[in-house]
């Protein structure tokens, strides 16, 4: 029985290491912290190995405890923040002294509109763009129907356009805007 669990394990391991790994990499500040987040969660997944769904549910199952994951690490983030946020101004004040490209400038700017939205809309819509999810696999991931994926992201996805109207982005689809990140249809 137990040979049973481990080889059951180790195949979504496998299967889903390099899927997990990247879905940490892509919001974690660090790949230490990418790795702490990607140890854990597969740390979760053997002591719950008799949880893990079958096939592709799995994968999809370990999203939403990497998720999870994720949301304990960020708590932690929060009592260093005060010392990241004084270096981080400094940053910004050395960034004021030079000129911008107008690509640099657009991109810093997305980036500012997307950090602006919520912790929901930012993870619906990078669930989506990184990952390459479609609603239903995201919804399977969050422990949602498929309907209110389709409806978050659908108001996801309006408040980031309203954001790059508020920042002068024009949203076309050959701006850059509109090729970062690439939306799939779901």
């Amino acid at each position: 029985m137990r040979d049973d669990r481990r080889t059951r394990f180790e195949k979504v391991y496998l299967d889903t290491y390099e899927q997990i790994l990247g879905y940490a990499m892509r919001r974690c500040d660090s790949p230490e912290d990418a790795a702490d987040v990607v140890a854990e969660t597969f740390e979760i997944a053997w002591r719950r190995v008799d949880d893990l769904p079958p096939g592709e549910q799995a994968r999809l199952w370990l999203y939403g405890v990497a998720r999870n994951v994720l949301a304990n690490h960020r708590r932690g983030l929060i009592r260093r923040h005060t010392h990241q946020t004084a270096l981080r101004e400094n940053i910004a004040d050395l960034y004021a002294h030079t000129s911008p490209t107008g690509e640099e400038s657009e991109l810093r700017a997305i980036g500012q509109v997307f950090r602006e939205l919520s912790d929901d809309d930012r993870e619906l819509l990078s669930l989506v763009a990184w990952e390459g999810l479609d609603a239903g696999e995201i919804a399977s991931a969050l422990g949602r129907s498929r309907n209110a994926v389709r409806i978050r992201l659908h108001r996801a996805r309006k408040r980031f356009s309203h954001g790059l109207a508020r920042a002068g982005i024009e949203f076309t689809p050959t701006s850059r805007a509109a090729r970062v990140p690439t939306w799939r249809s779901s």
